[in-house]
């Protein structure tokens, strides 16, 4: 969870050379949405989850955690692909190619919600899939819109 908004938070913007300026009130919801959902996250594991002593171990663990990094690796070699469509100067729309973009339009948003199940998965509990939920209705309708 902490690794996914430091790169979101500190490395990706840092990385981004020009684009759209955001909407004040869409960075607004968006803040809210991560203090609360942080929040809520890390009080869920660190008051109320428990787990044998054993659960690394566990195959719930282990396929969730894989699939979290899967998730993120898609995501972050996305944006990259993302990133990378245009020269300095260029517009236009562009389609982008590679990686997960082979197979899915929103190769970016697919990994993100990959990332968030796996999770999910890995935390079992139910704040975290709450979270993959919320993640899969937001994150796939603008995958169709982007889509379209």
């Amino acid at each position: 969870f902490l690794l996914h908004y430091a790169h979101r938070a500190l490395i990706f913007p840092l990385l981004i050379r020009e684009g759209k300026p955001t909407p004040f009130f869409t960075f607004v919801l968006a803040l809210l949405f991560c203090v609360f959902n942080g929040y809520l996250q890390g009080r869920s594991l660190t008051t109320y989850a428990t787990y044998p002593l054993d659960w690394l171990g566990d195959l719930r663990f282990i396929t969730g955690f894989l699939g979290w990094l899967t998730g993120m690796a898609i995501n972050i070699h996305s944006d990259h692909i993302l990133r990378n469509l245009r020269k300095p100067g260029e517009t236009g729309y562009k389609i982008p190619r590679g990686g997960m973009f082979e197979y899915v339009s929103g190769a970016n948003f697919f990994g993100e919600i990959l990332e968030w199940f796996g999770f999910a998965l890995a935390c079992c509990t139910i704040e975290s899939l709450a979270f993959a939920l919320c993640t899969l209705f937001i994150l796939g309708s603008r995958a169709r819109q982007h889509h379209k």
